[in-house]
């Protein structure tokens, strides 16, 4: 839930926001870069979502309770080079175990695993532990990480996933230099969209019924062949239920990423999710951070300044992620573009559902000039992007959600002005 660039959200009245700086890490977000996992796994129907006490979320847990003298010896006692990531929660430990037996095995032999140890200093805490527990040892999709274990011992809280190699997508389009220097093509920008938004997309269904409620980069891990899989469910919340339109809550989550009407009422909704995977959506496009002091001061807030410019065709490939080098889809990338501004939309309503938003990813895949690029070198902006391509034709374009095509929505005000 930390991100170095940004905030986060964190309080007890929907009245008064506080923010909490963000965190590093070197292998993922402040939860580290893990998972992938178990197969003992119950449906995500079969048991309640929200038991009412520990003792019956733990129980109905399957995953494996682990003592802190396994995990220790796991990962050859929290050494400080075992270290994946660090944040909020506390930092993240490469470790080892017997895939079988789930036993402490040697470092390069057996399964490798992350560890998750919170901090005891951590504004985080046992709650957050508690939720994670709770939803992960429960629900199980492709595109979640998956729980191997847990251990609740004294004052120690941590937790065990399966390893995820390619780390978290903020570390691919944000920290390491040499990830970024091998910047993620465009095809594999938008499988790691499709699969996060089917991610939410399961979340959000009924078998599930869950708002993630802290949706970004450094929360979408890769496994081998950069299959998205969401991470951190810690701030995670059941959704409303009978005639219930929303979740009232306390504003938690991160700075730039929260949609306008939860900060501003507490009002926490599907459609919350969607307006962050906006943001992501627009990460992935400009390659720059939701929220970047380093930039002029007029880019500081990433949505602020690109919504003007993902409403145009013409000026979307202004702020294209210069890395890329011109190796996209024009009309792809003005699609997607489309699709982020719908997600962005100050009006919730007028949001599409995560089911839509697959779809139009699905589209997005499936279309035939995919890989196509500009026939000739776009012209550089500057910071950041690159320019639109000479001659390039100018096309009204619409994005497929559901059965129908759902033109570009009106420009509204920031969300930070909401």
């Amino acid at each position: 839930m930390g991100n170095c660039s940004g905030a986060e959200v964190k309080t007890e009245s929907p009245s008064h926001i506080g923010f909490a700086s963000g965190s590093n890490s070197k292998h993922g977000s402040k939860k580290g870069t893990v998972l992938s996992g178990s197969s003992r796994r119950v449906s995500a129907s079969s048991v309640p979502l929200t038991p009412r006490s520990e003792g019956e979320i733990l129980s109905s847990s399957t995953s494996k309770s682990f003592t802190f003298s396994e995990l220790r010896t796991a990962t050859r006692n929290f050494r400080p080079d075992s270290v994946l990531g660090e944040g909020g929660f506390g930092a993240v430990f490469k470790g080892w175990i017997d895939e079988h037996s789930f036993a402490a095995a040697k470092p390069g032999t057996g399964l490798v695993i992350a560890v998750k140890k919170l901090n005891p200093e951590s504004f985080q805490g046992h709650r957050e532990w508690l939720t994670e527990v709770s939803y992960l040892s429960q629900l199980s999709h492709p595109n979640l990480v998956k729980l191997i274990g847990y251990c609740l011992e004294d004052e120690q809280r941590l937790l065990v996933y399966e390893f995820m190699p390619r780390g978290s997508l903020e570390n691919h389009l944000f920290r390491s230099e040499e990830l970024v220097l091998s910047s993620l093509s465009w095809s594999l920008r938008m499988k790691i969209a499709l699969g996060a938004a089917r991610g939410l997309a399961f979340l959000h269904s009924d078998k599930a019924k869950v708002i993630f409620r802290d949706f970004k980069t450094s929360n979408v891990l890769l496994d081998s062949t950069y299959n998205a899989k969401l991470s951190d469910f810690g701030l995670a919340k059941d959704g409303p239920s009978g005639s219930k339109s929303h979740v009232s809550t306390r504003v938690m989550g991160t700075y730039g990423y929260a949609a306008p009407e939860y900060l501003s009422t507490g009002h926490l909704t599907a459609k919350s999710d969607v307006y962050s995977f906006g943001v992501v959506l627009v990460e992935l496009l400009t390659g720059q951070r939701a929220i970047d002091k380093s930039r002029p001061s007029e880019e500081h807030n990433l949505v602020e300044w690109a919504k003007p410019h993902l409403a145009s065709n013409r000026r979307v490939i202004r702020i294209m992620d210069s890395r890329l080098q011109g190796r996209y889809s024009v009309a792809g990338a003005q699609k997607t573009a489309g699709l982020a501004l719908q997600c962005l939309s100050m009006q919730a309503k007028r949001r599409p559902s995560m089911d839509q938003v697959v779809i139009a990813l699905e589209q997005l895949q499936d279309a035939a000039d995919m890989e196509r690029t500009p026939k000739t070198e776009p012209r550089s902006s500057g910071r950041g992007g690159s320019g639109r391509a000479h001659n390039m034709p100018r096309r009204k374009i619409s994005v497929d959600v559901g059965n129908a095509k759902v033109a570009r929505p009106r420009l509204a005000a920031s969300p930070l002005n909401a």
